[in-house]
């Protein structure tokens, strides 16, 4: 029987991997939660941690959750993108085992023991290498085929490793300064390219398949001026020049709009599962357009909407997006139908209304901030507990169709 289970969960990287996600998903807000709770004086004692909670919480989520999720789908897709023979089982297991057992540890030195923080990222980083090797051997064997996409996939996962790196210099020296580079690095070097590389590969394909449409358009200039701008504006944020970060975001927000009013936002508003898709996207034009105004009102010396833009970005675009693919994903390589029941709607307009609070969190008088945090991350754990309850199974059992995978 466990050899069976073990059978199951391992037959295709997507399960190995979307059950670490799943279950981070879940773990990294229930800690937050619990850090909140003792700092705004609700419940317990605070724990000594050797950094801010917020750069711990930063980690968590851009290094310890989407990872899980992003492994999972580029190492089932890149080969079918190149024409590669599947990713065998040798690379992506051990993958996932360094990187479930790095997010395990972590929290353990989170719950007392802070000397386990180094070697929990330093194990975090291991199985990411090994993730990178597996990506590298179908990216290097294409031959003759369009690798746009894929090398740039490559390439931003690559300087994840390396932000990760820093992460883990800045806590073994204890100096602030790399965490903070290390993590701006992590979102602008590597998530922001990922999720855009991603969109534009798979939202136009998603699109005209659902509507039976053949001519969803899909120019390249725009996403070339997002990884610009991207990469830009982390150059500008390690210089420390907020008042100058206007001239990436803007660039950005316009082509993000712009391929989201192309590829048809308001006809996919038809199709649940295609339209979570869009408007998680259409979330990322928001958020830099916030972003912009942000950077235009630091040159007038006016500190606004502090961590507003970030939060429409990493909850409402990448949040979104991330169930809204490990949904797809899940379902079409678990021969399961195409279909979302009332509770997982509720579940994608929920993750909406997370990303409104966390945003009113910013903008609203201050003695509102505290209620306005806990409740989003209430509401992050209402969202996500549905889904783990429904979907995890399906990561250690057959195919439904009988199919192998």
């Amino acid at each position: 029987m466990v050899k069976q289970l073990w059978h199951n969960f391992t037959a295709a990287p997507h399960r190995v991997m979307f059950l670490g996600g799943a279950l981070q998903s879940l773990a990294v807000m229930v800690w937050w939660l619990f850090d909140m709770a003792v700092r705004y004086g609700v419940a317990g004692q605070p724990a000594a941690l050797p950094v801010a909670p917020v750069l711990l919480h930063a980690y968590l989520m851009i290094f310890g959750l989407l990872p899980f999720f992003m492994f999972g789908f580029l190492m089932t897709t890149f080969p079918r993108w190149m024409n590669q023979p599947e990713i065998p089982a040798r690379h992506y297991v051990p993958a996932f085992l360094m990187l479930i057992s790095g997010a395990a540890v972590f929290y353990l030195g989170l719950l007392g023991n802070a000397s386990l923080l180094v070697p929990a990222v330093a194990l975090t980083l291991g199985g990411w290498g090994m993730g990178l090797y597996a990506l590298w051997q179908v990216l290097q064997r294409a031959r003759n085929t369009d690798k746009r996409h894929t090398t740039v996939l490559f390439i931003a996962f690559s300087l994840g490793w390396c932000s990760l790196a820093v992460y883990l210099f800045g806590l073994a020296t204890n100096e602030a300064t790399y965490l903070v580079h290390a993590i701006q690095g992590g979102l602008w070097l590597f998530l922001l390219p990922v999720f855009a590389s991603v969109a534009h590969r798979m939202i136009p394909f998603f699109t005209g398949s659902a509507l039976s449409r053949q001519n969803i358009p899909r120019p390249f200039w725009p996403w070339w001026v997002m990884l610009a701008a991207s990469a830009l504006h982390a150059l500008l944020t390690f210089a420390d020049q907020p008042r100058w970060l206007w001239l990436a975001d803007l660039p950005l927000a316009l082509a993000s709009l712009y391929l989201s009013y192309l590829w048809g936002f308001r006809r996919s508003l038809r199709i649940p599962l295609l339209a979570v898709l869009h408007v998680g996207y259409a979330w990322m034009g928001l958020a830099m357009f916030l972003f912009a105004v942000q950077s235009l009102l630091a040159l007038l010396d006016q500190s606004l909407m502090g961590l507003a833009p970030l939060h429409a970005l990493t909850i409402g675009c990448y949040a979104t997006l991330m169930i809204g693919m490990g949904t797809r994903v899940t379902l079409g390589h678990s021969g399961l139908p195409f279909i979302i029941n009332t509770p997982i709607k509720l579940m994608f307009v929920g993750i909406q209304c997370v990303a409104l609070l966390r945003i009113a969190a910013d903008l609203l008088p201050a003695h509102w901030s505290p209620w306005l945090h806990i409740a989003a991350a209430l509401g992050w754990l209402g969202c996500f507990a549905p889904w783990v309850r429904r979907y995890l199974p399906a990561y250690w059992r057959p195919r439904a169709d009988g199919r192998p995978g």
